[in-house]
C-alpha cells in the first residue's frame, strides 16, 4: 500500500476516535445527566484534567488533519511532508497517552460522590479494588449510578486512547517510509 493511502486511512480512522473522546469527556461533566453537579463542583477530579478534550481530542485532531492532508498530496506526498507527519503523529501519541493516563487515574481513584453524607472520593485510598466489589458501589448515594457512569466512560476513553496511540505510532513508521523512500510514482499506461 502506498504511504499516502495509508496516511489517509489512518486519518479517517482517527476522526471518529477523536469525536468519541471529546464526547466522553463532555458527558463526564454531567453525572446522572444533571448540570447541578458541575455547577457545584461535585465532579470527579480527573474529569477536570480534560484528558478526552485536550489529549484524545485536540492533540490527536490536529495531527489527524495534517496526516490526512499529507495523504492527499499526490500519491504519497513529498519527503518533507512525510517527515512532518512523523512529528505530528508523535504529538498524537503524546495526546493519546495523556488521555489514557488521566482515564486510568480516574478509574483507579473512583468517582467523587456523596458517601455517608459527605462529598468525597470513597474508593481513592482503599486497599482493595472497588471495580470488582459491586456491593461497595452503593456507598455512592449521589449522583445516582455515578460509579457505573464513571467506569463506563473512563474505560471507553482508555480504549479509544489506546487505538489513537497505536494508529499514530503506525503513522510514525509510515511517515518514516515515506520520508526515506519518497513519493510513489504511478505508471501511466501507453
Amino acid at each position: 500500500m502506498c504511504t499516502g493511502k495509508c496516511s489517509r486511512c489512518i486519518a479517517y480512522t482517527l476522526y471518529p476516535l477523536v469525536l468519541t473522546s471529546i464526547i466522553c469527556n463532555i458527558v463526564l461533566f454531567f453525572p446522572g445527566g444533571d448540570i447541578k453537579y458541575a455547577k457545584d463542583g461535585h465532579i470527579t477530579e480527573e474529569v477536570k484534567y480534560m484528558g478526552g478534550l485536550v489529549g484524545g481530542g485536540l492533540l490527536v485532531l490536529i495531527p489527524a488533519l495534517y496526516i490526512g492532508l499529507t495523504g492527499e498530496e499526490g500519491c504519497c506526498g513529498n519527503r518533507f511532508g512525510m517527515f512532518l507527519s512523523i512529528v505530528f503523529a508523535a504529538v498524537g501519541v503524546a495526546g493519546g497517552l495523556y488521555s489514557f493516563v488521566v482515564a486510568a487515574l480516574g478509574l483507579s481513584n473512583g468517582p467523587f460522590c456523596k458517601a455517608g453524607g459527605d462529598w468525597t472520593t470513597p474508593f481513592k485510598n482503599s486497599t482493595s479494588s472497588y471495580l470488582n466489589d459491586y456491593k461497595s458501589w452503593g456507598d455512592c448515594t449521589e449522583p445516582k449510578n455515578v460509579v457505573q457512569f464513571n467506569v463506563g466512560l473512563f474505560m471507553t476513553l482508555m480504549a479509544v486512547s489506546c487505538l489513537q496511540v497505536i494508529l499514530c505510532a503506525i503513522q510514525m513508521i509510515n511517515g518514516l517510509f515515506g520520508c526515506l523512500c519518497g513519493a510513489c510514482i504511478k505508471k501511466e499506461e501507453p
